[in-house]
């Protein structure tokens, strides 16, 4: 599976705002958590912002929602979830990421046994259509959170 950076945008901007390369002006303040992808892709990628970072992802997050910073630089499948929780009065979800960051699972090294059978494995389900069903309901729908709140 392959995530990347999305992008949580105050309402105000709905429309102004369409992608990363937008919020490339020192009028935008743009927020995410220190050390992890999404501040490096504000770094590099929106460099002309004024970037503020704050100690954990709700902290971030929320300071878009109550308007003080303009966007959120994170994870898409963290953004998918805060989206659901407060949803859309005050939120925009600019839900096509703008990096590429695949993830992976880690195995025991010297196992060629199980990682012939985890790549079959994921093989076999991206061509059944199983994987892409799973992506959809965990990753695109937000309608399985009211069961977990």
């Amino acid at each position: 599976m392959t995530v990347g950076q999305t992008i949580l945008l105050n309402k105000k901007h709905q429309g102004a705002v369409t992608s990363y390369k937008d919020l490339n002006f020192p009028k935008y303040t743009v927020v995410s958590k220190p050390g992890t992808t999404g501040e490096a892709a504000v770094k590099s990628l929106i460099p002309n912002c004024t970037y503020k970072s704050f100690d954990t992802e709700v902290e971030g997050a929320t300071q878009v929602l109550e308007g003080n910073a303009d966007a959120f630089v994170y994870d898409l499948p963290y953004n998918a979830v805060f989206i659901a929780m407060h949803g859309t009065e005050n939120l925009v979800f600019l839900d096509t990421p703008f990096t590429t960051e695949p993830i992976a699972w880690a195995i025991r090294k010297n196992d060629p046994e199980f990682l012939k059978f985890l790549n079959g494995f994921l093989e076999e389900i991206k061509k059944d259509g199983r994987f892409d069903r799973i992506y959809q309901k965990w990753f695109k729908s937000t309608d399985w959170f009211k069961y977990v709140r």
